[in-house]
């Protein structure tokens, strides 16, 4: 399995028994969508390796108590401590309406409902607490707040991502 076929489920935080269990932080709304898995994809050493699950639940919210297969030992659970787990994509519960997957509106156009094309979504840069579009423009970067409120609509059959941009916003990127 590649990497790029899958979505990051999470990342093994660390041990939770002597018998092998870990504790899996799951980075996701809704982890008890994740509570029955057979198996998983564990990056163990640069390669995808599936890893099949015994026995799991949610412990305390955000994390998921795992016993996989094979792992009895206090010695076997420390060396996947920091492996991170991945699923296949087709496993994601699909999603409707303005909700969308990061991964799902990469290289969609980016149409504002005022001033018309934008560019195409390049990606949406999350690592700092406010989500950013990050949009080519003709080669211009253009960076806009994921926010709620400016998203109009997500049109998956047209590949569209329609924005309301504040007034003035673009202007800070682009001669509009």
């Amino acid at each position: 399995m590649r990497k790029k076929d899958c979505f990051y489920l999470g990342k093994i935080a660390k041990k939770f028994s002597f018998k092998g269990e870990v504790l899996a932080y799951l980075d996701t709304d809704e982890p008890e969508l994740y509570e029955n898995l057979e198996s998983v994809f564990v990056e163990f050493n640069g390669q995808l390796i599936p890893f099949f699950i015994e026995d799991a639940f949610l412990h305390k919210n955000d994390f998921l108590r795992i016993r996989f297969e094979e792992c009895d030992s206090e010695e076997a659970a420390e060396r996947l401590i920091g492996c991170e787990l991945y699923l296949p994509l087709t496993m994601l519960p699909k999603l409707d309406g303005n909700k969308f997957y990061f991964h799902e509106v990469t290289g969609f156009d980016v149409i504002d409902t005022k001033l018309g094309l934008v560019g195409k979504l390049i990606r949406i840069n999350d690592s700092n607490y406010q989500p950013l579009f990050e949009i080519d423009s003709n080669g211009t970067e253009v960076l806009v707040p994921m926010i709620d409120e400016f998203i109009e609509r997500v049109d998956r059959d047209n590949k569209q991502l329609i924005l309301h941009i504040p007034d003035g916003l673009l202007n800070l990127y682009l001669d509009k």
